[in-house]
């Protein structure tokens, strides 16, 4: 094997500022070309106006974090939204009151007789009949067919209270800068028009029916179907927030799905009522620690009012998007990736603790070989066959103790060389030697990419990871099966995880156009868990038995009433983690 170091030089660089997240300071000063080419680099920025959209950590007065060109849109505890040039970046990092500047990431979807499973049914029809009367369920997805009738009362009228659709200009709610909100007095007025006049009126869909489907498992009343396909609380007040804005692919951002989860907030406590939260996207980028803004700020306002934020742990499990293990000191370990044909960029992601000092190494399929990379913080360029690979050597950063080595592959003409490319770790000076590498999640790979000796544990997407959300994972119910696919926690990770599982396989869910239709992956099994959460806040606050049933204190009782899943002896698990959801054992002393 011969190694041959091409470096690619005669570009100026920026110089890193440890205020900005290393993908960040990556694509400030990455070339148009690469940027152009890459999955990560350009999520958050707009070539037409030279804008970015950056998450924000800072103390002190909102007043100070505006100024000419730049946009904010303040969130809770600390964090905000800022809309700003990228030749200002830099500047605005040194401001004293802004502690850190994250880039937003994609968000992907988690797809792929329930209620009786979950012992819904029992606490539905027993002496208390649970409804989730006086109990918010908000989502933030791809919105909602608002004409859908499991939607709407028995008079015709909506059951939604609020809709922000922040892909529709025009209105934005108050304190925010993008989108329409629309009213219940609004939804009402189209809806008595007809669907024709009625969508002029309200012109917010749901082109994907992912939302659809979920405010249906969590809280759709049945009426298309005469309550067969009831979900579980089927009486609560629903709020609606549509990620997006249309782009490319489509997808959203973290920096949306942290506006919304600001609004339903902000949403319940002017309104005066307990809210639970369901989010059934993901990602995959990241420590997977809990450590990044969007974790973080999860954490926070999950302590914020009466609230339950719930999210999937990703479908993840059975995919060859993840590897990792325990590198010796004096040892080589070398992991080894299968790229397809025709894959049109890609990137790694490796994580190690800084403590651990070792000698890293990138081989091409014909045998090319780089290394060791440079141990300095900054972008690094390399030509391995006809790919570049554009690297970052982080360091730590305010909220993180693992150090990332990011590592973007970009073809010189229109796809990476296919072929069993290598990263080799040796070991200097080893303490505790674990190492973690990602690829992107969310089926953005071509069949044939992925990792040749996949990890399955440690497969859950963020924010899932974050501590005090409910993590959800799925399985058969019809089989009391583990479903494969659903992402899994581990125990090389500081968090324990998931929480417990869901029914997650062939789901009757209500679709756009007022049917159903049978889905399957975590994104569905989440919503049966928030639906739970409902009815247990109901049963605590609305009914006057648990007036401080909420957060933290709804997981407990949740994980507490789990029941076992077949083939697991062991609880928690990286799989199921405490067990399956069953609600009528997490109700204090059972149904009065």
């Amino acid at each position: 094997m011969h190694i041959i170091k091409k470096c690619i030089n005669g570009n100026e660089s920026l110089m890193p500022d440890q205020k900005i997240e290393n993908l960040l300071n990556l694509a400030m000063n990455a070339l148009p070309q690469e940027r152009a080419k890459s999955e990560n680099l350009n999520v958050g920025y707009d070539p037409t106006t030279r804008l970015w959209d950056v998450i924000v950590k800072y103390s002190g007065p909102e007043s100070g974090l505006g100024g000419e060109r730049i946009q904010v849109v303040p969130l809770l505890g600390g964090y905000a939204v800022v809309t700003l040039p990228e030749s200002e970046i830099a500047a605005y990092s040194v401001r004293e009151q802004i502690e850190f500047i994250e880039k937003p990431k994609r968000l992907y979807f988690e797809t792929f007789e329930e209620r009786e499973a979950s012992c819904i049914l029992p606490v539905q029809n027993g002496a208390d009949g649970l409804t989730g009367e006086g109990i918010l369920v908000g989502i933030v997805d791809s919105g909602v067919d608002y004409f859908h009738p499991d939607f709407r009362n028995e008079d015709g009228s909506t059951r939604i209270l609020r809709l922000w659709d922040q892909s529709v200009a025009g209105n934005p709610p108050e304190n925010y800068v993008s989108g329409t909100e629309y009213t219940k007095e609004e939804i009402d007025e189209a809806l008595a028009l007809g669907e024709t006049e009625g969508r002029r009126l309200v012109p917010s869909g749901d082109f994907s029916g992912h939302g659809t489907a979920v405010l249906g498992i969590a809280a759709g009343n049945g009426r298309a179907s005469e309550g067969v396909n009831r979900g579980v609380a089927y009486r609560s007040d629903l709020l609606v927030v549509k990620m997006g804005n249309p782009r490319e692919n489509s997808f959203p951002r973290t920096t949306e799905l942290m506006e919304g989860i600001d609004y339903l907030i902000r949403q319940a406590v002017k309104m005066r009522k307990p809210i639970v939260i369901n989010v059934s996207f993901g990602n995959n980028y990241g420590s997977h620690r809990g450590d990044s803004l969007l974790e973080n700020y999860i954490d926070t306002v999950a302590a914020m009012g009466r609230t339950v934020i719930v999210t999937g742990t990703g479908n993840n499990g059975s995919q060859p998007w993840h590897a990792g293990g325990i590198l010796q000191q004096g040892k080589t370990e070398e992991i080894q990736l299968a790229v397809g044909a025709f894959e049109p960029t890609l990137n790694v992601q490796l994580w190690k603790d800084y403590e651990d000092e070792m000698e890293i190494y990138l081989e091409s399929p014909s045998g090319e070989q780089i290394g060791p990379l440079y141990e300095r913080l900054g972008p690094q360029r390399h030509l391995l066959e006809n790919t570049e690979l554009l690297i970052y050597y982080g360091k730590p950063g305010p909220y993180q103790l693992s150090q990332e080595i990011y590592i973007d592959f970009i073809p010189e003409g229109n796809y990476v060389d296919s072929g069993v490319w290598k990263v080799l770790l040796s070991g200097k000076r080893v303490r505790s030697g674990q190492y973690f590498l990602w690829l992107p999640g969310g089926n953005v790979l071509n069949r044939g990419t992925g990792f040749y000796s996949p990890r399955a544990v440690g497969t859950l997407t963020i924010p899932s990871t974050a501590g005090k959300v409910i993590s959800v994972g799925a399985y058969d119910s019809r089989q009391n099966a583990y479903a494969d696919f659903s992402g899994r926690g581990s125990q090389f990770l500081p968090i324990r995880k998931p929480d417990l599982a869901a029914p997650g396989v062939s789901i009757s869910a209500p679709v756009p156009g007022g049917g159903y239709a049978t889905v399957t992956g975590t994104s569905f099994a989440a919503p049966f868990v928030s639906g739970s959460a409902a009815l247990l806040m109901e049963w605590g606050i609305v009914k006057g038995n648990d007036p401080f049933l909420y957060g933290e204190k709804v997981k407990a009782y949740l994980r507490k009433g789990a029941q076992s899943v077949g083939g697991y002896e062991e609880y928690p698990n990286v799989e199921v983690g405490w067990g399956r959801l069953c609600l009528a054992e997490s109700i204090p002393y059972g149904i009065s």
